[in-house]
């Protein structure tokens, strides 16, 4: 099945509640292509909310649990995650190569694994204070590559990094590794106080070669988000099509 503007979109549903997820489940169905569960709400809901979700729609299911433990462990729990039909499940990055390769071997071909090069809302003070080298520090590309190389070579399907290092990672990596990109907020939708650091428009991230984009509180947030929705999809086709016209310059 062809891939529609709708389909690289990931809406997150931060909610403290099930009704609210399943509200916005029912809003959003059909206009978005996959649905992320949280730490929150899956800490409140357990298994139960992926059910639920699955009954309410065909979309696909992201478990966004950062799993971050000794190895063995990291297997153990996705073996569990494996066992839910869940499409994708992030890991992080900031752990060991042998982790990361033991999550993978855990998913057993059944859950793609993201590996999450760098919090969205770190910056260079906040990699500073970690404590890292100073070339790092001064340019957080080269972090977010390195680590992205650890997750390709340990057999992630893809990588969890802002709409700046899409574009190198699908250069180093190819076209096949998955560049899945938070932080998205198109233009018409800046919150106040936005506590992300590295962020990119939706036409933007899509021009640069993300597979899928996140997008929470400007539909969330929008007095009605189905038509928000529906704005974010018409960006997603305006930028594949300049995307394709490239390409085919390229050729030509």
């Amino acid at each position: 099945m062809q891939k529609t503007a709708k389909d690289y979109i990931v809406f997150p549903l931060d909610f403290s509640s099930v009704k609210e997820a399943e509200d916005y489940v029912r809003i959003l169905d059909g206009k978005v292509g996959v649905f992320k569960i949280g730490l929150e709400l899956f800490i409140d809901q357990g298994p139960f909310v992926v059910e639920r979700i699955r009954k309410l729609s065909r979309a696909g299911i992201f478990l966004d649990l950062k799993l971050h433990d000794i190895s063995a462990t990291v297997q153990r729990a996705m073996e569990r995650v494996a066992a839910l039909g869940v499409d994708l499940i992030t890991v992080h990055c900031s752990s060991s190569r042998n982790m990361l390769e033991k999550a993978v071997l855990g998913a057993k071909g059944k859950t793609r694994v993201l590996g999450v090069t760098l919090l969205t809302d770190n910056d260079a003070d906040a990699v500073e204070a970690q404590g890292f080298k100073t070339e790092f520090v001064k340019d957080l590309r080269l972090l977010i590559l390195q680590r992205a190389k650890m997750a390709h070579e340990a057999g992630c399907a893809g990588v969890v990094c802002s709409g700046k290092e899409v574009k190198e990672v699908k250069e180093k990596f190819g076209k096949a590794f998955l560049a899945v990109t938070p932080g998205i907020r198109p233009s018409w939708s800046v919150p106040e106080n936005d506590d992300q650091k590295r962020i990119t428009t939706p036409g933007q991230a899509i021009a640069m070669g993300s597979d899928l984009i996140v997008i929470g509180r400007p539909l969330r947030d929008a007095d009605n988000p189905a038509k928000a929705a529906l704005k974010v999809i018409q960006e997603i086709e305006d930028a594949l099509a300049a995307r394709f016209e490239y390409c085919n310059k390229c050729k030509n």
